[in-house]
């Protein structure tokens, strides 16, 4: 049997392809949409991708499951209990399918969501009756379990807990300890409130640690834990698209063209038409100075999250890079999530853009002893942007806490009467919410470089 984990740190997202060497034929799990990498592992392998399934309806990024059947023709696989748009072979629970030497059992693990599958993975030429691992999906994460509140409201999560205590107890722990355990939700996915770092675990090593197992026997203890809000990181609003495309069966992508370089004229016809510029430089650079009413989302391993949060559905987007070989990696990183090709991007960046004599604005970046300076003199408001467990661990005394992913939705509720300061942890994410503010007229705003770390850092007063 070959095995292949494909890891995406940009959206907490891990990927599988299982393979039989006698008769060729390969499995993809939970694919992403740009499926090169499976195509090209398959044929490094001497493999063709013959099968192709979702553990679930995913709210954080659109399935490569069509991509794939257009590919290769893999005939796709999905949950015999979902309402699926798209053509597959509806698997039961129990169900086991034979390839070759591979043998795959389809176990029911309802609870992150109602149609969720996990599949037991057999080598058959090693043990014809102990599984050799298991692909979780969400059922089971690195010190974590995938939260049920994404699809109603606290009924429904209280509901989706309750079920997810059964799957728990009757599937899931009742597998062996030595149990290898996949999951597609890992570290840096928003689907968790807690997820290790490590990209696989053991059914005994979460039986002995994981903090919301430890719980199961009470199922009331089980289901405040699992829903606890304090805890779950606030929802990027792009997720609100994703499922129903996912279920629904995503639109064949096929080969992307290439976003065109564009003159500084070009580039400014295309945002006055309407089209959003997004700048991908650091903080520091897009605060320095940028093209007016961009946003900023820093190309690393957040900038699928942030850029679902600030752009809206189907939004025509203008690239400002730092460096003309990031072109791919953020169009990808915006396809994944649903967008459409990039328009295009500035040709010679921003300093083509000054030569231009075109306007530019700045938003300053003061060091955390100056805001300190600034709030004891009252002379400025604090905005915290970060995830509810952050701040509810510490946060600086008098501050105001919006989450960036609801800052979006609620702009109007931060005045513009009184200069502002905004921080998160870093300086990454209050840098996206200062863009965002500065789009929607506020000018006396400033990002806090380093964030509450290096208030932490400075040891300068907190509260809880």
């Amino acid at each position: 049997m070959f095995f292949q984990q494909f890891s995406l740190q940009s959206l907490g997202h891990a990927s599988y392809l299982v393979g039989d060497e006698k008769t060729g034929q390969a499995l993809v799990f939970d694919p992403r949409r740009d499926v090169d990498v499976y195509l090209r592992a398959a044929r490094e392998q001497g493999l063709r991708i013959a099968y192709a399934a979702d553990s679930h309806g995913h709210n954080d990024y659109l399935s490569g499951l069509s991509e794939l059947r257009a590919r290769t023709g893999a005939d796709l696989w999905g949950s015999a209990t979902g309402d699926l748009g798209y053509a597959h072979r509806p698997l039961k629970d129990r169900e086991v399918i034979e390839i070759g030497d591979v043998g795959v059992e389809v176990a029911h693990t309802p609870g992150h969501t109602p149609e969720h599958i996990s599949l037991l993975v057999y080598d058959r030429s090693a043990s014809a009756d102990t599984p050799a691992l298991m692909l979780s999906g969400g059922a089971l994460l690195v010190g974590d379990l995938a939260r049920p509140d994404l699809l109603g409201g606290p009924e429904q999560a209280r509901q989706a807990a309750q079920v997810y205590c059964d799957t728990i107890q009757t599937t899931l722990l009742r597998l062996p300890d030595h149990m290898q355990v996949f999951p597609t939700h890992v570290a840096g996915s928003l689907c968790g409130g807690n997820i290790g770092s490590r990209l696989s675990t053991t059914v005994g090593f979460e039986r002995r640690t994981n903090a919301i197992l430890a719980e199961v026997d009470s199922a009331d203890g089980f289901v405040r834990e699992c829903i606890r809000l304090d805890n779950l990181p606030a929802v990027p609003p792009y997720w609100r698209r994703m499922r129903d495309q996912n279920l629904a069966g995503v639109a064949e992508l096929g080969q992307p063209a290439e976003p065109p370089a564009l003159t500084v004229a070009e580039f400014a016809r295309h945002q006055e038409a309407g089209a959003l510029v997004l700048d991908v430089r650091a903080s520091e650079a897009f605060g320095g100075g940028h093209v007016p009413g961009a946003l900023n989302v820093g190309l690393g391993s957040a900038f699928a999250t942030w850029a679902g949060t600030v752009l809206p559905d189907q939004a025509q987007v203008l690239l400002v890079l730092d460096r003309p070989e990031d072109l791919w990696e953020a169009t990808w990183q915006l396809l994944r999530i649903g967008y459409p090709l990039p328009r295009g991007w500035l040709r010679g960046g921003i300093t083509a853009w000054r030569t231009a004599a075109r306007p530019v604005e700045t938003i300053p970046q003061i060091t955390v002893h100056e805001l300190k300076a600034r709030l004891d003199r009252g002379e400025t408001d604090l905005l915290d942007v970060r995830q509810p467990d952050e701040w509810h661990t510490r946060h600086v005394p008098g501050a105001r806490w919006i989450t960036g992913a609801e800052l979006p939705d609620r702009v109007d509720e931060v005045t513009d009467d009184r200069p502002l300061a905004v921080t998160c942890g870093s300086g990454y994410r209050s840098s996206v919410a200062t863009s965002v503010l500065a789009r929607h007229g506020h000018r006396d705003v400033v990002n806090v470089a380093g964030g509450m770390t290096a208030w932490n850092n400075a040891r300068y007063p907190v509260e809880q």
